[in-house]
């Protein structure tokens, strides 16, 4: 691990928070970026404290607090009556119960703070425009090609981590070439100043200080504040039909409107005045295929197991992969460990459990939150009958846990 550096294609969430994770323990990396320019991208996320209490470790989440907002509590309300149903405290009720904040931003900014600290360090190198070609296995290690300015060059390495995003290039790498999958879902995403008069009819809906979640059994939308309170994220997911294997395209808001029909006038009012919209097509990985190979390649976050966003722990999966992956493997390669394969292939199948979980909680909220009829009314009595301290005690496996062999955090004493 000390002789030759770790390469990782891509310079996104996580692929720079691996590259953090590994130089923290004095391991070199370098950064093989395909896009020419590191350009905002995405909108705003939740990061839980599952999740900063590893920035918090690897010295970026004073950086990105200073853009970040962290929320009083998570709240559901009817999209019809905007009643409210459910209340999960956070802020310092969350930093007491969990030991590290519940921060909500935007992905720039988050991406932002992860590359300013990497760019300080003297462990890490970062190419962009920088396009990882093949990757072949030799018998002492793997050596990659990296197309750069249409120059090739071969970069010998122990490890290669393939942090390339949903539409990884490197998942054929590991196995049988698999492409992601549309989830059948569509995002619709904006953002508005809390200055304007559309700030000010959200704010009439519900406070400025939360997270958000309307429900409707058509559709479902969530809104939080981004960029340190300025301005108001919000995403609204529907049913629909893949629009084209992209990040995001411009479109036209009648298919959200209608899907909204029967809810408050002051909600429909909202989205109709708000925009543009940008929808963005969910696509999903199947985390059962395989994430490592026995010579030394790995995936990570949406690469390996890409999710729909109804746990809000797309970012926090792909922090935690690329934390407990450097942790794993130089703690094997410092215990003179030399079977890279079962160093790898224990870290995935520890890694797969817990994502399995994530995604079944995200399934059940999607599941709650789109409900209707008697299962509706079902879930508002269960809603009822539940306290704060309760909806907060059921994230204790979420939001509590920490990396193998940290200390975790004290168990809450008392009530929130």
């Amino acid at each position: 691990m000390q002789s030759r550096p770790v390469v990782i294609a891509g310079a996104g969430i996580a692929g720079l928070t691996a590259a953090l994770a590994f130089a923290r323990h004095g391991v070199r990396v370098r950064i093989r970026e395909r896009s020419p320019v590191l350009e905002e991208v995405g909108a705003g996320l939740q990061i839980s404290p599952n999740a900063t209490r590893i920035l918090d470790r690897l010295g970026v989440l004073d950086l990105v607090s200073a853009a970040a907002v962290r929320p009083e509590a998570v709240v559901l309300r009817d999209a019809a009556t905007l009643v409210e149903r459910a209340r999960v405290p956070l802020g310092a009720a969350a930093e007491r119960r969990w030991k590290a904040p519940y921060l909500v931003a935007h992905r720039a900014d988050l991406q932002s703070a992860l590359l300013a600290r990497a760019s300080q360090s003297p462990l890490i190198e970062i190419a962009t425009g920088a396009t990882v070609d093949t990757v072949e296995a030799r018998a002492d290690g793997l050596s990659v090609s990296v197309m750069q300015g249409g120059i090739v060059s071969h970069e010998q390495t122990g490890l290669f981590v393939a942090a390339d995003g949903v539409w990884s290039d490197s998942r054929r790498l590991v196995g049988p070439h698999e492409k992601s999958r549309f989830s059948g879902e569509l995002a619709w995403r904006t953002t508005i100043p809390v200055d304007s008069e559309l700030g000010r009819q959200f704010a009439a809906l519900t406070s400025l200080a939360t997270v958000t979640t309307f429900l409707h059994p058509g559709f479902h939308l969530v809104a939080y504040p981004v960029r340190a309170g300025h301005a108001v994220n919000l995403v609204a997911f529907t049913p629909g039909t893949a629009i084209a294997e992209q990040w995001s395209g411009e479109t036209d808001a009648d298919a959200l409107r209608r899907a909204m029909q029967g809810t408050s006038a002051a909600l429909s009012r909202l989205v109709q005045e708000a925009g543009p919209w940008t929808v963005w097509p969910l696509h999903t990985v199947d985390p059962t295929r395989p994430w490592t190979s026995a010579s030394g390649i790995v995936l990570i976050g949406d690469a390996a197991h890409a999710m729909t966003p109804f746990a809000a722990q797309g970012a926090a999966m792909a922090i935690e992969d690329a934390c407990t992956l450097a942790d794993a493997v130089v703690t094997a390669s410092n215990m003179a460990a030399s079977n890279m394969a079962a160093v790898l292939s224990q870290w995935e199948a520890a890694r797969k459990i817990r994502v399995a979980k994530v995604a079944r909680r995200g399934a059940l909220n999607h599941f709650a939150w789109h409900a209707s009829g008697p299962v509706a009314l079902a879930r508002n009595l269960f809603l009822r009958l539940k306290s704060p301290a309760s909806l907060a005690a059921d994230l204790d496996w979420l939001y509590g846990w920490t990396p193998p062999g940290w200390t975790p955090p004290e168990p809450p004493v008392g009530r929130l």
